[in-house]
């Protein structure tokens, strides 16, 4: 190995040596959450001086109105005698939370705080943080309460592993991870055979993803929403059309970075294929809702009146502050992240219609 190895390299190396190229959900998974050299069982990746800035960091004003939407669907759903339960996904360092807490208790809204979260380093902050709500914690959503949910995601699927496949003049042969020639370095490769399963039509060179983990995990909770009643409320960056296309990314230090280059030390996610979501949700019995831009999901809620008022008692520099964080949750430029971050919403059929989004279908 190199000099610049990481630690996970070498285990990485060692298992393709042994059991052949990696598929690249088992890559992602061992680079995101591997116990002691995983990105995530390794650091706080968030904010200036971690890799990336996620919406809740940009200003409180999103987890404010994510609060004040969650308040409002918490006193739309019936009551069963079971106290709900409210679960963030992948909830960062809390702070999310820790600003949508403060519109839900405004509103006296009774939950009980899940959270999801495999990282210890994350759970340590997100305890300390939220010591007031009592969090529980869960490593996936399989341990959540037998009750009715709301659940938040945001930047969450994004993340989970994901199987690819490119098109050759064979079919469609599953994209690998295994090692260069030197055996020093991470290098992508194919399957010799295609999947007899895949059969849709590309040009040779096509890429598709297959969000196995993510579909999972949405039909897990859709089933759950449907027999004891809730929603989902899915954020995240991706589209809403099928296609075919590689979003496999790396970022380190707020810059896209190579994602086989050290792994373990920068975030890979994948663009979001809320289509699929929502397609995985409606075969579980879920209606849906969106999907929407963040753009219009935030100011449906409210962004522009809650900007003026934080306005009216802020100083000139803080005034600017708060005006740039507008823009830059509602940019509409398609790379924007008013445009580019979908909003999406699963919940039981009875449900709606909610805060900001369209009607159920």
């Amino acid at each position: 190995m190199s000099p610049e190895a990481t630690p996970l390299l070498a285990i990485l190396a060692r298992e393709i040596r042994a059991s052949g190229p990696l598929g690249l959900d088992r890559y992602m998974a061992l680079c995101l959450g591997h116990p002691l050299h995983g990105y995530y069982a390794t650091r706080d990746p968030f904010g200036r001086g971690g890799d990336f800035v996620t919406a809740p960091e940009i200003s409180q004003m999103f987890g404010e109105l994510v609060g004040a939407w969650a308040a409002a669907v918490l006193a739309m759903m019936p009551t069963t005698g079971v106290r709900p339960c409210l679960v963030e996904l992948g909830p960062g360092r809390g702070t999310l939370m820790a600003d949508a807490l403060r519109a839900l208790r405004a509103a006296g809204s009774d939950f009980e705080l899940h959270l999801v979260e495999t990282s210890p380093v994350l759970r340590r902050l997100q305890a300390e943080r939220l010591a007031d709500a009592a969090p529980t914690f869960h490593d996936s959503v399989a341990s959540l309460p037998d009750a009715p949910l709301l659940v938040i995601a945001n930047e969450f699927f994004d993340a989970l592993p994901a199987r690819q496949f490119v098109r050759t003049e064979l079919g469609w042969c599953e994209r690998r991870v295994g090692l260069a020639p030197d055996g020093d370095a991470l290098a992508f490769g194919l399957d010799p055979e295609p999947d007899p399963r895949l059969t849709a039509e590309a040009p040779a060179g096509a890429v598709l993803t297959l969000p196995s983990q993510g579909l999972a995990v949405m039909r897990d909770l859709a089933r759950r929403l449907v027999a004891r009643g809730g929603a989902l409320l899915a954020i995240d960056y991706g589209h809403d059309r099928p296609g075919f296309g590689d979003t496999f990314q790396a970022v380190a230090g707020h810059r896209f970075a190579d994602p086989l280059a050290r792994p373990g030390e920068a975030d890979l996610t994948l663009h979001v294929d809320f289509g699929a979501l929502a397609r995985a949700a409606a075969a579980e019995g879920a209606a849906l809702h969106g999907r929407v831009m963040q753009r219009d999901f935030l100011l449906g809620l409210g962004l522009a009146m809650r900007a003026e008022r934080l306005k009216a008692r802020a100083t000139p520099d803080q005034a600017q502050a708060i005006d740039a964080a507008v823009l830059r949750l509602t940019d509409p430029d398609p790379r924007g992240m008013g445009a580019l971050f979908k909003v999406l919403c699963a919940s039981h059929p009875a449900l709606g219609p909610l805060p900001a989004l369209p009607p159920p279908s």
